[in-house]
């Protein structure tokens, strides 16, 4: 009997959906929450910040190992085993007594970056090919969607009560989605999935330097960047991805194959991921600093953490609205129309928030703009992978896009502190010319990648109209 593979019930889409809001719930227990662990543990708001460094190490590792492994026969399985470790994480993290057990709950958490590029392969591999593309664009932009619903939550309940009820409701969120997918997800392995070797190799290389190079730039600043210690890590780090680099070529059946990851449309959409992840990070976490920040500061909102969650909803609205419109276009216009034009918003919401970032008004348009670039360019990253890459292959090639994005949110994280660090002041807070400044090198980011990808475009449509 031929081997088939089982169609998609009813509500698997939303399943998938609703499981991919598992990150964006989880993620926006992060910066946030940064000052109530402090006060917590009685610990430095230094200290408290590798609550958000243990989770993104972890996360950097485990993403292209799921992404391998979602490409193989037992993917719902994966998901409903990393479902249930990020639960466990955030259990560990509601009763944690100490601040060390409170970490190891935060570094389980980081399963989440990888939850996204599962429920991807799992769409493509479910899904027509037509059905699929508006399918993957909606959990693509599922993350900033999902903020708006995450970070007021997390405001209310840790300001109402206090952060272990924010992980409270993350377990209770979880474990939800793990009964949504153990319902509506076809079960069994899939008889149509390769089934070849795992490279344990390129996996403990791959993870390896990105966790190392993450390292480096999270903690280079405190370190100081030209110390021993900075430069000793970054040296492993290169050397090790570089090992990575010529083991992947020489293998077989490697964690990510590099001769796909290097085809024109997906070389494009893993660049804009650094890009964008950069700018955004920059973006939101000065926002949300301008936000909370005191009056007398002469930038701050001086927004209560009940509220200051609530700043993020634009962000959401903004994505939603880009995402349907992406969908709505993309049957008339090219996906890779829509890097260029995701960048060009999140350019002019970056000049916004330059200029007149001291007004509310003015964050939270800045915020919706912000949120439409991202819905558009991050709508558009995974469908033009996986138009490019074949269906055994898209869990790894869009978890790889997924890292990269990892990767430029910490080097934006990386950017901006350096410039606040820059600039201090009396208070805990830097001055309205760091804020300012950091702002700037967000608008710098956006203008870059935004004139790379006009150029882009311009020279593909020569290059067509020669030939």
């Amino acid at each position: 009997m031929t081997p088939y593979r089982r169609p998609a019930p009813r509500w698997f889409v939303q399943a998938l959906v609703y499981a991919a809001l598992t990150s964006s719930i989880v993620s926006s227990l992060g910066m946030l929450l940064v000052p109530s662990v402090s006060a917590e543990f009685g610990i430095p708001v230094s200290t408290a910040q590798w609550m958000l460094t243990a989770n993104l190490l972890v996360g950097a590792v485990a993403t292209p190992i799921m992404g391998r492994l979602a490409d193989g026969p037992h993917t719902r399985k994966l998901l409903l085993t990393s479902l249930g470790v990020i639960f466990l994480g955030s259990i560990i993290a509601t009763v944690a007594p100490s601040f060390t057990v409170f970490l190891i709950g935060r570094a389980l958490q980081g399963l989440l970056y990888g939850t996204v590029p599962v429920t991807i392969a799992l769409a493509r591999r479910h899904l027509t090919y037509t059905e699929s593309q508006p399918t993957i664009s909606t959990l693509s932009v599922t993350v900033s969607v999902g903020m708006g619903l995450g970070y007021p939550l997390t405001g209310i309940l840790a300001a109402t009560f206090d952060l272990r009820a924010a992980f409270a409701f993350a377990a209770l969120f979880v474990a939800t989605a793990a009964i949504g997918v153990w319902r509506f997800i076809p079960a069994g392995p899939d008889p149509l999935a390769p089934r070849t070797p795992f490279d344990m190799g390129g996996a403990l290389l791959l993870g390896g330097g990105l966790a190392a190079l993450l390292l480096w730039i999270s903690e280079g600043q405190t370190w100081g960047w030209g110390s021993a210690t900075a430069l000793v890590v970054l040296v492993v780090a290169l050397n090790t991805l570089l090992f990575w680099i010529v083991h992947s070529i020489r293998t077989l059946h490697p964690l990510v194959n590099l001769r796909v990851v290097r085809r024109p449309e997906v070389l494009l959409a893993n660049a804009t991921a650094i890009g964008l992840g950069t700018a955004m990070y920059i973006g939101l976490s000065i926002a949300s600093l301008v936000a909370q920040a005191p009056a007398d500061t002469g930038f701050g909102l001086a927004v209560p953490l009940m509220w200051a969650g609530f700043m993020m909803a634009p962000l959401s609205a903004g994505s939603l609205v880009a995402n349907r419109t992406v969908r709505a276009l993309s049957r008339r216009y090219d996906m890779a129309v829509f890097l260029p034009v995701g960048a060009a918003v999140m350019t002019v919401a970056s000049v916004l928030l330059w200029l007149r970032h001291g007004d509310f008004w003015t964050l939270a348009i800045g915020m919706f703009l912000f949120g439409a670039g991202i819905g558009s360019g991050y709508a558009a990253m995974p469908a033009l992978i996986a138009r490019s890459v074949a269906v055994d292959q898209l869990g790894s090639a869009v978890s790889f896009n997924q890292v990269l994005r990892t990767v430029g949110g910490a080097i934006g994280a990386a950017l901006s502190a350096a410039v606040l660090a820059a600039h201090p002041s009396d208070s805990a807070y830097s001055t309205d010319e760091g804020i300012t400044m950091a702002f700037g090198v967000g608008v710098i980011c956006c203008a870059t990648v935004m004139l790379a990808l006009v150029l882009h475009a311009v020279l593909g449509r020569r290059r067509r109209a020669h030939q």
